[in-house]
């Protein structure tokens, strides 16, 4: 690939405000989690509702979720900046499973860990995969959603965290 097209890839995207989740995973593989910025709804009409995250492939979240075929996507409050460096791994706190100990979770209807003050939180048991260049494109089958009181989405735009606000109607 051209270095040039890469760049300008990467600055148009930047644009592209998206809310932020952590994905986390628990089972014989350990326990994991991981800031992703990808994720979206596939359909909520099959025989259950259905969503995608995407994962590098060098990660060991998405290695865990693999063998684990279950995980949480967790969306953050928009409050909850700390959280996504945690689990992007900007704080340096030692293994993986270390994040959870600075961080509230309880455990979900599939035992997959919902992160404290998550807007929503999805637990889903991993229906298919597919490795796409240097990422994992998992598809989960959602089975339970808990929802806070607080709607307030964290999102990522133009490099830093941001907040939805809403436009005044047109006159």
């Amino acid at each position: 690939m051209k270095p040039e097209l890469r760049m300008q890839f990467l600055e148009a995207m930047s644009r592209a405000a998206t809310f932020v989740a952590v994905v986390t995973t628990d089972g014989e593989a350990g326990r994991f989690g991981v800031t992703i910025s990808s994720l979206t709804s596939v359909s909520a009409d099959g025989a259950h509702p259905s969503l995608l995250a995407c994962l590098h492939h060098q990660s060991p979240a998405a290695a865990a979720i693999l063998r684990n075929r279950a995980f949480c996507a967790n969306l953050l409050q928009e409050d909850q900046h700390e959280v996504s460096d945690l689990f992007a791994g900007r704080m340096t706190v030692g293994e993986h499973s270390g994040r959870f100990d600075h961080t509230a979770w309880s455990r979900g209807e599939l035992g997959q860990p919902i992160l404290g003050g998550a807007t929503a939180s999805f637990q889903c048991r991993v229906a298919t995969s597919v490795l796409w260049e240097t990422h994992h494109i998992i598809v989960g089958n959602v089975v339970s959603v808990e929802l806070s009181d607080n709607a307030g989405a964290l999102l990522y735009g133009q490099r830093a965290y941001r907040r939805a606000v809403q436009l005044s109607a047109a006159k």
